[in-house]
Formats: C-alpha cells, sequence, structure tokens
C-alpha cells in the first residue's frame, strides 16, 4: 500500500504530463464506438479466363504453316495454322469432276423425259446420282476449309504445343488460347461458408500484383461439393483492370456472419516505425496511447486493443500534436 501512495492516480490513468510552453492544438474528435459488420473469411483462389480454348485439327494432316506464338493477340477468325490440303485438293476435284458429269446426264435426262423418250425410273436415276454427287463434293468443300485452323475468338495465344512438319490429328491439342480481357476468381469454399453465398453477390478481392481492393460478382456456384475436399467451387467475375492477369493468385472475404468492434476514423492513427498510436482526449489534453488495429472497412479502422467505447480519438490535427498538449476542441 504505501508504494501506492508514492505514485499518484494508482489504478488510473496517468495524467498527462505538463505542457505549458505549448499553446493548446485545435483539434477536430470523435467517440469511438462499437459497430456491427459482416464477419469475412478468405478463401484463396486463382484468377483465370472466362474463355478460354484447346484448339485441335479436325482431319488430320501435316502442319504446312504455323503462324502464331505464345503471347500474340489474334483476332476472330483469324489464320492459326494450315495444314497440308494437297490430299483433300484432289479428293474435291475429283468431287467436283463426278458432279459435273452428273449434272449434265441428268440435264440429257431431262430433255429425254419431255420428249417422252426416257422412262420415269431411268429420270429417277440419274436425279439421284446427281445429289450423292454434289453431297460429295459439299464434303470435299468442307474437309478442305478445315485444313485451315482459325481462332474462334479474339484472345491471345498461351500456348503452342506443335510446330511446322507435325502431324495434326483429331483429337490432338494444336494450340490454347484465351480472352484476357475477361477475367474471374475461381476459388474452392468450405461447406461451412457456400450457405452464406447467392448468385450476384459481391465479394472484396484482393490479386497479388494489384494495389487496389476489387469487387468480384459471384456469376457461378456449383450445385454439388468435391467428394475429395468437401468444398464448393465458386467463381466471381472481375472487373478490367490494369496489372491483372490469368494465372495470379487471389484472395475472396467471403462472409460467415456478424460481428462488433470498435472503429475510428482511419485518420485517427499515427504510424511511428512499427507502433500503431492514437492520441485520446483525457482532461482537455492529448494522451498518446498503442492501440492495436484490426480490418479497415470503408474509411474507418478496427481497434483490437487498447481503446474503450466512449473513449475520444483526435482524428483531425494529429500532424504537430505533442503528448499531453492541452487541445481545443472544434465542432
Amino acid at each position: 500500500m504505501f508504494s501506492c501512495l508514492l505514485f499518484s492516480g494508482c489504478g488510473r490513468p496517468p495524467e498527462p504530463p505538463a505542457t505549458t510552453n505549448l499553446p493548446p492544438a485545435v483539434v477536430r474528435v470523435q467517440t469511438v464506438e462499437s459497430k456491427q459488420r459482416v464477419a469475412t473469411e478468405e478463401v484463396v483462389g486463382t484468377v483465370r479466363a472466362k474463355l478460354h480454348s484447346v484448339i485441335e485439327a479436325k482431319i488430320s494432316g501435316k502442319i504446312e504453316k504455323m503462324l502464331v506464338v505464345p503471347g500474340q493477340n489474334v483476332k476472330t477468325g483469324e489464320l492459326l495454322t494450315q495444314l497440308d490440303a494437297r490430299e483433300v485438293q484432289a479428293q474435291l476435284d475429283q468431287a467436283l469432276a463426278l458432279r459435273q458429269q452428273a449434272q449434265n446426264d441428268l440435264k440429257r435426262a431431262t430433255d429425254l423425259i419431255q420428249q417422252k423418250i426416257l422412262s420415269q425410273s431411268e429420270f429417277d436415276n440419274a436425279q439421284s446420282k446427281f445429289r450423292v454427287a454434289d453431297a460429295a463434293a459439299t464434303e470435299a468443300e468442307t474437309l478442305l476449309g478445315y485444313t485451315k485452323v482459325i481462332a474462334p475468338f479474339a484472345g491471345v495465344i498461351t500456348r503452342k504445343y506443335v510446330d511446322v512438319g507435325d502431324l495434326a490429328s483429331p483429337g490432338k491439342p494444336l494450340l490454347e488460347m484465351e480472352d484476357a480481357r475477361d477475367l474471374r476468381l475461381e476459388a474452392d469454399v468450405p461447406e461451412a461458408v457456400i450457405s452464406h453465398l447467392t448468385l450476384g453477390d459481391k465479394l472484396g478481392v484482393r490479386v497479388s500484383g494489384v494495389t487496389n481492393e476489387l469487387v468480384g460478382v459471384i456469376s457461378e456456384i456449383a450445385p454439388s461439393a468435391d467428394s475429395n475436399s468437401r468444398t464448393f467451387l465458386v467463381k466471381l467475375d472481375l472487373p478490367p483492370t490494369p496489372g491483372l492477369r490469368a494465372g495470379q493468385f487471389g484472395r475472396a472475404a467471403m462472409p460467415v456472419g456478424e460481428t462488433s468492434a470498435l472503429r475510428a476514423p482511419a485518420s485517427a492513427v499515427v504510424q511511428r516505425g512499427q507502433m500503431e498510436l492514437v492520441f485520446v482526449v483525457v482532461n482537455g489534453h492529448a494522451q498518446l496511447r498503442i492501440v492495436k488495429t484490426g480490418k479497415r472497412i470503408g474509411d474507418e479502422v478496427e481497434l483490437v486493443s487498447g481503446m474503450d467505447a466512449g473513449e475520444q480519438v483526435v482524428v483531425d490535427g494529429t500532424g504537430n500534436l505533442v503528448d499531453g498538449q492541452a487541445l481545443t476542441i472544434k465542432p
């Protein structure tokens, strides 16, 4: 008890030090209050292109020209790869010749049946032969078109699997491309969180390499969980942002409920080295106090420790303020 008497104010906040040489500082203050907010849990994910394609050849053939490289931007319908077309061209020439012959035979048969020299069955046979020849020519023309592999949409080439001289065949990838202008974050969400999500929800997203927080809109939610990880695949559409690219690592803040915490304007927190400080109003003077901050919500920051609800902090005028200095509070 004797030791307690030696130090006045034992068990109470210490009185601010005398600063009679300093004029009162004109400041604006605000009362620290407990406020509700949505509690979130961060879920990691990967930025991917919404439109992605693995390009294959529809017919077999040796690659004659490879006109693109990874990283190259292409337009819709642009020629990417040319296959050797000599064999298909020969088939087309043969089919066109047979069609022309069948067309001539049909013309003669038409004249003869009008003169009632040709029977109806012979005329029908000539018509059938022309239809078969015409279909074969159309098929050969289509196959010739397949020797040209074109871009299905505007985008960028991301990967090349083959080169000139290689054999292309159905089912064998030639190239990969994606539309880098339209991106989304794909994340595996735990079972405990998925019930809080609905299509169209807007969530905060942070991506490595991008300084600003993005707003992602939920566009897809998997209807069933993965049997191994017990997670649901959720896709969030991201706005066009400089520096945002497919393959980047990202985090999405998923809502899990509500919580309350003390909040103060972010301007009240003074950073000095590794310490976070605020000036608290005590008996008309500024008292410097160490605090620990949490999440930032808009222009406010959560105060995890160092403050009690109802105390007042200086929010404007902290630049030249000194511990213990008298205060003049402006409205």
